[in-house]
């Protein structure tokens, strides 16, 4: 038989090799190295997904943040018969029940004229958009 040997009851040997006693628990190396790199593929998918989602949120607190300072310049021309030019903090004092998201900057300019109307802009530091409302066209630009 060559390089085998035989043992007492009657099974080849192969030199070297080890034999296997009873039942063995645990996972061998390569089945663990297997599994962290699935799970680093996953969060190589996952994590740029959730950025795009964490930007988009950010985002929509500016626009949101404008839509309301919008609501809250009209109640403030209803009570005063102006329109109020603003930035950040002012506004937030001056707007009835207007309330500033954490990182959003705003900004309102007034005109007003014969025909008064208003605009504004909203950003939020982590967003990529800045937000344009003008009361003329009764919406949000962009």
């Amino acid at each position: 038989m060559g390089a085998e040997a035989m043992t007492g009851n009657g099974e080849s040997v192969v030199p070297g090799a080890r034999r296997m006693r009873g039942h063995q628990a645990g996972f061998t190396l390569i089945e663990l190295l297997c599994v962290v790199a699935i799970i680093g593929v996953l969060f190589a998918i996952c994590i740029p997904r959730f950025l795009g989602f964490r930007q988009t949120a950010i985002d929509a607190r500016a626009k949101s943040d404008l839509r309301n300072a919008a609501n809250a310049e009209e109640a403030y021309f209803v009570a005063v018969g102006d329109y109020l030019t603003c930035n950040d903090d002012v506004c937030k004092a001056k707007l009835p029940d207007f309330r500033l998201s954490p990182g959003v900057s705003i900004s309102l300019v007034a005109d007003n004229g014969n025909s008064p109307t208003f605009s504004g802009s909203a950003s939020a530091a982590g967003g990529s958009k800045t937000f344009s409302y003008d009361s003329s066209t009764g919406g949000i630009i962009r």
